[in-house]
Formats: C-alpha cells, sequence, structure tokens
C-alpha cells in the first residue's frame, strides 16, 4: 500500500478506527451535552458512513429539509470544513431542554435561543474534533463557529463549493442523543482537502 491513499481503498482496520472516532466522538458529545443541561442523557450507536457530497442531503432528510447547521473551518496539520447538523425538531428539543421549557414548545427561535444553539453545537463539535486529534495524534484547530438555518441543500452547497474540486467525499457521524420526546439526531459532518485524507488514513492505517 502506498502513502497516497483516497476513501476508496478503506480497508477493514480504517473502518473500525472511523468508527472508533465515531464512538468517541460521540461519548464525548454526549457527556458535554449533559454537563450542559444538567441531565443524564442516554447515546444510540453511532452509525459511520462515508459517503459523496451528493448523498448527504437524503440522509438529512432531502434538500429541502429544514436544518440548523454549524460550520468551522479547520486548520493545523489537516485542512477542510466539518458541520454539525441538526434537524430543526431536534435544535428545538436541545434549547428547550436547556432552557428548562415544555418539548412541545415549537415557537419561533429568540436569540437567546440562536445564540445557546451556536454554544451547544460549538461544543459538540469541539468534542468531535478532540477525539479525531486524540486518537490520531494530530494538531487540529478549529476556527469560530458559524450558524446557519437553511434547508440541507442550500447549507450543504458551501463545503460543496469549496471543496467539491478537491475531493468529493465526507466522513459521516450519525448519533442519537436521548430516547422519546427528548430524542435529538445529530450528524457530525468532516470534510477535509484530499492532502488531509491522507494525512488522517495515514495515521490510522498500517501503511506497508
Amino acid at each position: 500500500m502506498s502513502d497516497k491513499m483516497d476513501f476508496n481503498e478503506l480497508n477493514e482496520i480504517h473502518i473500525d478506527m472511523l468508527k472508533e472516532i465515531g464512538n468517541i466522538g460521540a461519548g464525548n458529545a454526549t457527556t458535554a451535552l449533559s454537563q450542559l443541561i444538567n441531565k443524564k442523557i442516554d447515546m444510540g450507536v453511532p452509525k459511520v458512513n462515508i459517503l459523496e457530497f451528493k448523498d448527504l442531503s437524503e440522509i438529512l432528510g432531502g434538500a429541502e429539509n429544514p436544518v440548523v447547521g454549524i460550520l468551522l473551518n479547520v486548520e493545523g496539520q489537516i485542512n477542510g470544513m466539518m458541520m454539525f447538523v441538526l434537524q430543526q425538531s431536534s435544535a428545538h428539543n436541545l434549547v428547550n431542554l436547556l432552557m428548562g421549557r415544555d418539548l412541545d414548545d415549537f415557537t419561533e427561535f429568540t436569540e437567546m435561543d440562536l445564540s445557546a444553539l451556536n454554544e451547544i453545537g460549538n461544543i459538540i463539535a469541539g468534542a468531535y474534533l478532540s477525539s479525531l486529534s486524540s486518537l490520531t495524534e494530530l494538531k487540529i484547530i478549529a476556527s469560530v463557529p458559524y450558524m446557519a438555518m437553511d434547508m440541507a441543500g442550500a447549507i450543504l452547497s458551501v463545503p460543496a463549493i469549496e471543496f467539491g474540486k478537491v475531493g468529493d467525499k465526507a466522513l459521516l457521524i450519525q448519533t442519537d442523543f436521548g430516547k422519546g420526546k427528548e430524542e435529538v439526531k445529530g450528524y457530525f459532518i468532516l470534510i477535509p482537502e484530499m492532502e488531509s485524507y491522507n494525512i488522517i488514513l495515514n495515521t490510522l492505517g498500517i501503511m506497508g
């Protein structure tokens, strides 16, 4: 195996390591979320996939499905973009849990709600990036987060335009937090530049 790889050449060792990143990242995110709302949260088994850009919007409920996206640029030993995406119903659940409100309250987001969502997204995204950094021993620096509310297709067009020329695949970690009415479905999407793919995969696999 050469030092140059792409996600089409992943073997079982790489897939297992990527799943481990998903498990640890989701575990860290759940812990951070529990501390934030001061309540124990159950976590489902994370689903880890390598997907093409064009398939991401379907996973998020379709291109026209309204979602909340937290976007960060990633620098350091890897470069690219990462996103933490929530269905709008999940975003309402998160804010209501944090604010101690009735979970059936689906009024418009206030400025305070949006600020809280941005902070929650930043904390959860940081938990995933921290796990990726720990497992790969790579230095990863995240920019100040930018939050957007729009249809899934519009939000995903940002990284697609910026990184579509250098790669068409993303690492997707889908995590369910909580149960029943309190369930929150979250999607962590890492979109590295192609050179960064190789750096990540070289650190995860046994290179020959």
